[in-house]
């Protein structure tokens, strides 16, 4: 079951799968895959109209081809990702290592500089999201890789304020589709309820950046010179080389889509296509065409809508954490070495990366996300309340608190994300609605450069006091998303989907996606 799609080949197969009309078991109980490519070459609907599933799968095949998926396509992404965020969080490192005093920076320079890449980061998301669908996520997402590593390195190199927002700009513009471009990748070969799980698998590299970026760069500054480059411009140029690396070998490792993928059979080919189009109600086709109409269903769902309100007041503290982090334990450990200063930010980030694991691996065996947003938030909540209540004199109790936080905020992006797929149907409409999650986020991100401010310190009144609100505000949107969802449902149930679609044509009935009479929400 193919892409059906004029530019696509008609691979209309559902490997191990079967309609219920024609389904054909052996005495093991395997459903025979001649039967399989029967049902599936009608390439009719895998749904009912009530968003039940038409086919059936071999549990034992599904999870062959599940670890499959996961070997082949999550290290790279996850390997490209690291690096894309160690590439926009190293200024940190950076900065305890003269970069303020090299570029002759003072008062509000610095968030400046912050600000600029997210002004760039924010109005190519949707649209770099909406391209990578266009050109094909193969492509698309190593060739930013490349773009983002290139500007990273270009940065080595600046001399004024000027030139380093500049270069932070075209690095924003490139690393804008990256974070929903895997999201959406992932999404044309994961179902709904693992999807949480796979995202986490290179979401984490979030926290891991945090933790390896500081290692990385402590190791850096050990050196004398790089290439004629010396102290902070070494963190940028070797960084920026080892993922111009990367980003080639991405080229001939990430395969475009199922249908593509050398490294799978046939029969795998067709079972991870039937896999996905089999939860897509109304639709007959797993890869459309980019339209108008889903596009505006993907972005104005009020569960897309609320999502990305809860992930901008998340990465307010993400990105906030990946900044200022350096900065916070300078004010803890004063006299230690720029490269203790290095180490010290590592611990918080690795318990981080823990539960960033944990929480979507849950969030997939229960197959609920929403409920992770309540259990998320208090523990950023009652880390800010240990920073609000304590002062210079109790900085132990302050790096505590950076754990609690770090246990806490990572976890989102992936939550997030696979929340919003979750509850879209169609291609172009999760292609939409994952940018628009991420572009609200990185709103968030924007605002966090302005959170920690000069005047503020050591203590960041202002700062701790921000996140402590937007913490509290997110668990609240997640209480809402969990009422409206079940009072949602409840009034889907009531509906008389036959008589609501009645009249409509194939291509009315797909273009509805979420607003389906049979469609049920998944928090």
């Amino acid at each position: 079951m193919a892409d059906i799609n004029a530019a696509e080949k008609q691979h209309n197969h559902a490997g191990h799968s079967s309609t219920s009309e024609t389904s054909t078991h052996d005495k093991t109980g395997i459903i025979h895959e001649e039967t399989a490519h029967e049902a599936a070459a009608r390439g009719h609907l895998a749904a009912d109209q009530y968003g039940n599933s038409l086919v059936h799968f071999d549990p034992v095949a599904e999870r062959k081809l599940r670890l499959k998926i996961d070997l082949y396509i999550v290290p790279t992404v996850a390997l490209l990702y690291l690096f894309c965020f160690i590439d926009r969080a190293n200024i940190g490192n950076a900065r305890l290592a003269g970069l303020e005093r090299d570029l002759k920076m003072a008062g509000y320079d610095y968030n400046m500089l912050l600000s600029v890449f997210y002004v760039s980061y924010i109005v190519f998301e949707i649209p770099g999201n909406m391209l990578c669908k266009y050109i094909g996520p193969g492509w698309f997402i190593p060739a930013i890789s490349l773009a983002f590593g290139i500007a990273s390195l270009g940065t080595a190199y600046v001399n004024t304020l000027g030139q380093a927002c500049a270069v932070r700009f075209i690095l924003g513009i490139f690393e804008a589709p990256m974070l929903p471009g895997i999201a959406y990748y992932l999404s044309r070969w994961y179902r709904r309820s693992e999807l949480a799980f796979r995202l986490a698998l290179y979401i984490v590299m979030a926290p891991l950046a945090g933790a390896f970026g500081g290692l990385l760069a402590s190791g850096i500054l050990t050196l004398d010179h790089v290439a004629g480059v010396r102290r902070w411009r070494m963190i940028f140029l070797v960084e920026g080389i080892i993922t111009i690396g990367i980003s080639l070998i991405a080229f001939l490792t990430l395969t475009d889509r199922p249908e593509t993928a050398r490294w799978l059979t046939q029969e795998e080919k067709d079972l991870a296509i039937a896999r996905v189009k089999s939860e897509r109600i109304g639709q007959t086709k797993v890869l459309d065409g980019i339209d108008t109409k889903k596009t505006l269903r993907g972005l104005f769902s009020p569960v897309t809508i609320l999502t990305a309100c809860i992930f901008l007041l998340n990465n307010v503290t993400v990105q906030g954490l990946a900044f200022f982090a350096p900065t916070i334990v300078r004010t803890i450990y004063p006299r230690d070495t720029v490269v203790s200063q290095q180490l010290h930010t590592v611990p918080p980030y690795v318990v981080g990366a823990f539960f960033t694991l944990l929480f979507p691996f849950l969030a997939w065996r229960f197959d609920k996300r929403n409920i992770f947003f309540i259990v998320c938030a208090p523990l950023i909540m009652i880390g800010y309340i240990m920073f609000l209540a304590t002062d210079r004199t109790q900085l132990m109790v302050r790096y505590g608190a950076t754990f609690l936080i770090a246990s806490g905020a990572f976890a989102f992006g992936a939550l997030t994300n696979s929340q919003v797929s979750a509850n879209l149907v169609s291609d172009t409409a999760r292609a939409a609605g994952i940018g628009m999650n991420v572009m609200f986020g990185n709103v968030g991100g924007l605002i966090s450069t302005w959170s920690f401010l000069p005047f503020d310190g050591p203590n960041y009144h202002i700062g701790n006091g921000l996140n402590f609100a937007t913490s509290t505000t997110s668990m609240l949107l997640a209480i809402v998303i969990q009422f409206y969802t079940k009072w949602d449902n409840k009034k889907r149930e009531r509906v008389d989907v036959n008589a609501r679609l009645a009249g409509l044509d194939p291509q009315q009935v797909e273009d509805l996606d979420w607003k389906h009479p049979g469609f049920r929400w998944r928090p």
